[in-house]
């Protein structure tokens, strides 16, 4: 009978990630399990330009060797950057993730690395649930060729380039007539794309099962541009409308340079990302944790008599 198969991916450039990974790696083995590592590098978008517009990978491409449909979960140990990361290498072969905080502000992680030996106890007797989260395919075309194209689990962002003026943007949603929007970029995000760039550009909170996306411009030259929520059945191209050359950013992590002439098709992807949660997904409770959402206001004092 074959071993069950476990991966790890793991932010090389964090010593304490390293160490937990070897670690784990020595736990899994010991308890039966064929294990196979990796590290977040390989799920980092590349850069294309317009000298070499060609520069990316497709998005099968980016699953790791070793790392099928066969293996039952992956732990992912970094922040919030490896965790995107590992979705673009991992969703295509539908692996559920266990993503261990190890940075900062860790909004997608669903533990932390002081709670790990209770989390793999969980996660080796099937004690879990998992959460499936909606992911974009972003694509880059030019005279209906394809330059570049990737998974995207939050958001799109298309901007000007430093020191060039306020862009225009001709943007459209499945079969509705196309709206023209001045503004220095637009982002187009998923619902758990909602509490990050979104968020900071105006754009509402949408709970992860709601299937929609969001329309938010980013400084927008009206008062009449505000962000829009819509079905996530819609088709997106977004063509610019200027003679600038812009910048295009997928995840805040890769991207490339749009050209005048060029079009942004963006739609669900086929693949969804899909998070182990020990506990029963709470969304309001991560917001409250992370984001100060909700949180009772402190009372005022009480008011006291002056002499």
């Amino acid at each position: 009978m074959p071993k069950p198969k476990a991966g790890i991916i793991y932010n090389d450039i964090k010593p304490v990630a390293c160490q937990i990974a070897s670690e784990i790696e020595s736990k899994l083995v010991a308890s039966g399990w064929d294990v196979s590592l990796t590290t977040g590098v390989g799920g980092i978008l590349e850069y294309s330009s317009p000298d070499s517009p060609l520069c990316h990978t497709r998005i099968e491409q980016l699953v790791p060797p070793d790392f099928d449909e066969d293996m039952v979960f992956a732990i992912v140990l970094g922040g919030d950057g490896t965790v995107l990361s590992a979705c673009r290498q991992l969703a295509p072969s539908k692996i559920p993730l266990l993503t261990v905080n190890t940075g900062h502000m860790g909004f997608l992680t669903e533990t932390y690395v002081n709670q790990l030996p209770q989390a793999i106890d969980s996660l080796l007797a099937g004690e879990y649930e998992i959460e499936e989260r909606s992911m974009l395919a972003v694509r880059v075309f030019r005279n209906d060729a394809l330059l570049w194209e990737a998974l995207c689990l939050n958001e799109m962002v298309l901007h000007r380039e430093p020191l060039t003026s306020m862009c225009h943007f001709e943007i459209q949603i499945g079969k509705h007539a196309p709206v023209d929007i001045a503004a220095d970029g637009i982002i187009i995000s998923t619902p758990t794309g909602s509490t990050a760039y979104s968020l900071s550009a105006g754009g509402p909170v949408v709970t992860p099962e709601v299937p929609v996306l969001q329309l938010a411009p980013i400084c927008p030259h009206s008062l009449a541009s505000r962000a829009l929520v819509f079905s996530d059945r819609e088709v997106v191209n977004v063509f610019p409308a200027t003679p600038n050359q812009m910048v295009m950013i997928v995840d805040g992590n890769g991207g490339c340079y749009i050209l005048p002439e060029d079009r942004i098709n963006i739609t669900k992807s086929k693949y969804r990302a899909e998070f182990i949660r020990l506990k029963s997904p709470e969304f309001f409770r991560i917001l409250r944790e992370k984001l100060g959402w909700g949180l009772p206001h402190i009372a005022k004092p009480t008011s006291v008599e002056l002499p």
